[in-house]
């Protein structure tokens, strides 16, 4: 689209004859021509839309040449300018082009040489473009080498990233378990002025309030009993970086409130120490919960929210981005080709149909676990089947497990006269983790490592679901 748009040349010059006589020129080589008779009017003009090169005067009221120089170069504006002047000072020749002016014109000008330096100044603007798309696309790439998929879910997704990434604003970042969260807050840590500083992640579901002040904050040595040696906690070793709180929804109400606190002081205080420093850092966090309903039931401080929901950034589930999921298969397949030092494997179209079918409720880490199950259970280099936790392979663990299923079939839902019915999505992972249970004869660990989610999120779905009675069963 930009190749078809009408190069546009802005002639900023206090007089008007000046004006009326380029601009008529500009208009005969084809170009679009604007006007502005003094520099602020110049500034406005670069300021509210696209401008290929700026024909610009040194006298001219409100701001001369040399401040709107000074303008463009100090908000790293790149837009190619022909200084065209009355003034034949040498000095003021030599301070436009060490301003960065490619051309400086006097009057009466030879329009023949103005021609030439337009054409020179736009074709080293096209280039300049060009090495920053390439420059943009390596970046990406190199920022974005973890994230996989070509959906339009997940390019919108970091197409936000990229917005926020070289902000200083809290990012929060919200999506199922198995979305990739860290992945996400590692990128845009990886693409902010914060990036030569630390990244240092925290889950916060395993800090208990007893514990918190010295795993966060630190302690100094004989402050307790236990403390031998000085301890750096967690926000001051994410000074001049970013701190990432993983599973901030799971925080202990009384760890929410030290948080807020350092957060709106900036600062912390070491267990032990009489003086507190200060602290530099950008917060990023993570959950899968629904906030809204834990500020509802006083679960979650809802002052606290709104410090880390400066941006929100949501990850969308798989099963909203079907088209990546054989991308992120064959890349899981490849991954483990090569750790395993085995040839090259593929999927046969069928195990593709129900890699696509399939609702994936443990997200990518589950599809990653069914990869390599069937990696490792295959026949030959095609796998025809999948091993994952809702279609399991045949399997006996010890004489008192039940068998689990052989096919996807039996783990499908289907009606009495064997056709396969149509559930929610919440329908859908009761009923899976209900037979997940039953698969592995009650064992929790086994039951979660089937479904490729952590035991602390089968617990919390097990609450969900209304089945806290299989905690003990």
């Amino acid at each position: 689209m930009d190749l078809l748009r009408k190069k546009v040349v802005l002639i900023a010059d206090d007089d008007n004859t000046s004006r009326q006589i380029i601009t008529h020129y500009v208009q005969k080589l084809g170009y679009t021509a604007l006007t502005a008779e003094d520099g602020d009017e110049c500034i406005q003009c670069i300021s509210e839309q696209p401008i290929d090169v700026i024909l610009l005067d040194i006298n001219m009221p409100k701001k001369n040449g040399f401040e709107v120089m000074l303008y463009l170069k100090a908000h790293k504006i790149t837009t190619p300018v022909i200084m065209v002047t009355a003034s034949n000072d040498i000095p003021d020749a030599v301070k436009c082009i060490k301003l960065g002016a490619l051309e400086y014109l006097t009057k009466p000008l030879n329009f023949e040489r103005l021609e030439l330096g337009m054409r020179n100044a736009l074709a080293e603007s096209s280039l300049k473009k060009e090495v920053q798309v390439m420059q943009k696309g390596l970046i990406n790439k190199e920022l974005f080498h973890s994230i996989i998929g070509k959906s339009a879910a997940i390019k919108q997704t970091l197409e936000q990233v990229r917005l926020v990434m070289d902000t200083e604003l809290n990012v929060l970042i919200i999506g199922e378990s198995g979305t990739g969260k860290e992945l996400f807050a590692q990128a845009i840590h990886n693409g902010s002025k914060r990036k030569n500083g630390p990244f240092v992640s925290i889950n916060c579901a395993a800090i208990s309030n007893n514990l918190a002040d010295s795993i966060l904050f630190g302690h100094v040595k004989g402050s307790f009993t236990g403390a031998e040696k000085d301890h750096i906690g967690f926000f001051e070793q994410a000074d001049q970086g970013t701190l990432f709180l993983d599973e901030i929804g799971d925080m202990d109400s009384e760890v929410q409130a030290k948080i807020l606190r350092v957060l709106q002081e900036r600062k912390i205080r070491r267990v032990g120490e009489k003086t507190e420093k200060n602290i530099d850092i950008r917060i990023i966090s993570a959950t899968n919960r629904d906030f809204a309903q834990a500020i509802k039931n006083n679960l979650f401080r809802e002052d606290l929210y709104y410090r880390l929901e400066e941006f929100l950034l949501f990850l969308p589930p798989l099963r909203e981005r079907p088209e990546d999921i054989p991308i992120l298969a064959k890349h899981f397949l490849d991954e483990f080709s090569r750790a395993n030092n085995i040839g090259p494997l593929q999927f046969n179209p069928e195990a593709i149909k129900i890699l696509e079918n399939y609702q994936w409720p443990g997200n990518i880490r589950e599809l990653r676990n069914a990869v390599q199950r069937s990696a490792v259970t295959r026949k030959g280099n095609i796998i025809e089947t999948l091993q994952t936790a809702l279609i399991p392979g045949s399997t006996s663990a010890s004489s008192t497990e039940k068998k689990l299923p052989e096919t996807q079939e039996e783990f499908i839902p289907h009606d009495r006269n064997g056709n396969n019915t149509s559930f929610s999505l919440e329908e859908h992972e009761r009923d899976a983790i209900i037979k997940a249970y039953k698969a592995s004869n009650g064992n929790l660990t086994r039951t979660a490592r089937m479904l490729g989610i952590g035991r602390a999120t089968l617990y919390r779905k097990l609450d969900k679901f209304g089945l806290e009675n299989l905690k003990t069963g």
